[in-house]
């Protein structure tokens, strides 16, 4: 049996970070990585997606700065977020939160990013393995002395031992589901809470060559629509890359049923003869007709890049929509990134949470006590989870014109100088703002001192 001191399943963001900071700390760290191919990589690599880009106060929470990268993982500077409705649209040019970063944000090339994170703990001296699938998990908790508390059993038939365990396999969250439900009563099961098609969304892109004019208008800016298809924290989006290349893409609830839809002839993207919620590449192809049709012809003039992207220039992947977990750390086991539903829906990401998770994962094990865990993540990232959670319940019933009143509204906040600040504001904006405000406020107060947690650390059973 091969023995280490950090097993870690999976070699995404949140498995690299953790590989990297136990490895920079004397300690022996495996990453288990399955493996798969992108049209963009020249070697197997995690189940990468591109996300929106990283802002500016990002960059301190996953304390990498875009100055450590390599040529060709910054793909471009961030200036601003649009926030497009039906008829109303919101800028938003300033976070608000402090930052070392200058800049509103920047997009990156995610899987040059992770061959970084993946280089990055290599040179600290982590082994990161590929094609290498965990199959199962046993823990132990009476070993004592000599022996591991944690056995993987790896696809090749292979075996290996940790004294302790980092989840980071993502929102599909295939063996971390199968390691909780040894630690939880009959009836509470991770797999049934956290099944992937109840607790996360499904997002789809395409990598699109853009007209000039055209890019030029987008270029710098993250852009978002809401209220133009259905589903609780469903929107369209056009992020850009380099060389003209922007992604156009979406995310909606998994198994989303158009009968359920009130009114669906509400919503831009939804015809009249639509049996059913249209797919990924027909809610692209109906944006970009939406937005540039006028002009242009789609197919011809904004060409899909068929060498980038998982599989000819398109990728389609989960996001969590889950409120966070803990960890059941008496076991030895952190749960990191987008398997403990750290990332988000809502603002279509999450690489500096995962990266930031996972991070303290692996310090806390090269430490050998990761007791503190729940509490130090908790410490890093709970500001940024609230916010999150806060705003993605108050807009969970919005209807198309809800979110022409919410972007109405947040244009007399002055959300394009203040950010996130706005939300901090005295009132005396008018009433819209007043219940606006009053509302997201409850929200955080319902959830404060960490209960945006949906599976706590006192559920698990030893």
């Amino acid at each position: 049996m091969h023995r280490v001191d950090v097993a870690i399943v999976g070699g995404g963001p949140a498995g690299s970070a953790a590989a990297h900071a136990a490895a920079s700390r004397g300690a022996d760290a495996l990453v288990l990585e399955k493996g798969v191919p992108r049209a963009d990589r020249d070697r197997l690599g995690p189940d990468s997606t591109d996300a929106a880009g990283i802002l500016d106060y990002w960059v301190d929470i996953m304390g990498i700065h875009p100055d450590e990268f390599p040529e060709g993982v910054l793909q471009g500077e961030l200036d601003r977020a649009e926030f497009v409705g039906p008829t109303e649209a919101c800028t938003l040019r300033s976070t608000g939160i402090e930052s070392s970063y200058d800049n509103f944000g920047y997009t990156m090339h995610r899987a040059r990013f992770d061959d970084f994170l993946r280089d990055r703990a290599e040179e600290a001296g982590a082994e990161y393995r590929v094609q290498a699938s965990v199959k199962d998990v046993e823990t132990d908790l009476s070993v004592g002395g000599d022996g591991p508390r944690h056995v993987l059993s790896v696809a090749s038939g292979e075996e290996v031992g940790a004294d302790f365990l980092v989840l980071a396999d993502g929102p599909q969250r295939t063996v971390t589901n199968r390691v909780l439900d040894r630690f939880l009563p009959e009836g509470r099961e991770a797999s049934e809470r956290l099944a992937s098609t109840k607790a996360n969304h499904i997002a789809y892109q395409e990598y699109r060559r853009f007209p000039e004019e055209v890019y030029d208008e987008v270029e710098g800016a993250i852009t978002f629509w809401w209220g133009v298809m259905p589903g609780h924290t469903a929107y369209p989006w056009v992020f850009p890359n380099a060389d003209r290349v922007c992604r156009v893409g979406l995310t909606m609830p998994i198994g989303l049923d158009l009968d359920e839809v009130d009114d669906p002839g509400a919503y831009a993207l939804l015809r009249e003869d639509d049996e059913r919620v249209p797919s990924g590449g027909e809610y692209v192809r109906r944006l970009l007709e939406r937005e540039w049709g006028d002009e242009y012809d789609v197919e011809e003039d904004f060409p899909v890049v068929e060498d980038a992207g998982k599989s000819k220039g398109t990728e389609t992947y989960p996001i969590s929509s889950t409120r966070p977990i803990e960890s059941p750390v008496d076991a030895g086991v952190c749960v990191t990134g987008g398997a403990m539903g750290a990332t988000s829906a809502f603002h279509e990401g999450g690489d500096h949470v995962a990266v930031r998770t996972g991070a303290i994962a692996g310090e806390l094990a090269a430490a050998g006590d990761v007791s503190a865990y729940n509490d130090r993540w908790q410490e890093a990232i709970g500001d940024e989870v609230l916010r999150n959670v806060a705003l993605a319940e108050l807009c969970r019933d919005y209807d198309p014109e809800d979110w022409d009143d919410a972007f109405r509204i947040a244009r007399r906040m002055l959300a394009e100088e203040r950010g996130f600040r706005m939300f901090e504001q005295k009132f005396g904006a008018g009433w819209g703002a007043t219940k606006l405000l009053l509302q997201y406020k409850w929200i955080k107060w319902q959830h404060r001192d960490g209960g945006y947690v949906q599976l706590t650390e006192d559920e698990y059973a030893y």
